[in-house]
């Protein structure tokens, strides 16, 4: 087990707004800015879909087409670590350790937090409905139900609606 020193924040992240705003929270929560000694080590994973488990509900495809989304699936990965990179930065919190690992989220994620002994891990909700929900199932929901750790699920604010006042 970690000892005190090195309590592990382990967040979760993907291309979406929801899984930025998870780390933003987790950066606010758990890392005062400027502290000498940070009490908490900070882990980011991107868990990356294969190109063929993408493709899988296409049909079949092309080694092309399989070339096209395997290279637009990194793109997308340097991206998500790009804008990790900067959020921290931006908040003077290093990460300890950046990950992407290719394969199904809800494993990637619990192997993650078992390995690096986290005490927290971290997780945007994407407000998925129930229909959703039963086809693609909820990563935060199993990861709930089955790390060893704490799970925090943090839900994006929904937009307030603007009032213009007069039309």
């Amino acid at each position: 087990m970690a000892n005190e020193s090195e309590r592990v924040v382990v967040v979760g992240v993907d291309d979406s707004a929801h899984s930025y705003h998870a780390l933003e929270t987790a950066l606010d929560l758990f890392f005062i800015p400027f502290k000498s000694s940070p009490q908490f080590k900070l882990v980011v994973v991107h868990a990356r879909p294969t190109a063929s488990s993408f493709l899988g509900v296409a049909g079949p495809v092309t080694v092309d087409v399989i070339q096209m989304v395997e290279q637009d699936l990194k793109k997308t990965a340097e991206l998500v670590k790009k804008k990790c990179a900067e959020a921290c930065s931006a908040k003077s919190v290093e990460i300890a350790s950046s990950e992407v690992i290719e394969g199904d989220p809800r494993d990637i994620m619990l192997e993650a937090a078992e390995r690096h002994h986290a005490c927290v891990l971290v997780l945007g909700s994407h407000g998925y409905g129930a229909v959703k929900r039963v086809f693609l199932g909820s990563v935060s929901d199993y990861l709930a139900h089955h790390a060893h750790c704490s799970v925090m699920i943090v839900k994006k604010p929904k937009a307030k609606p603007t009032s213009t006042g007069h039309h």
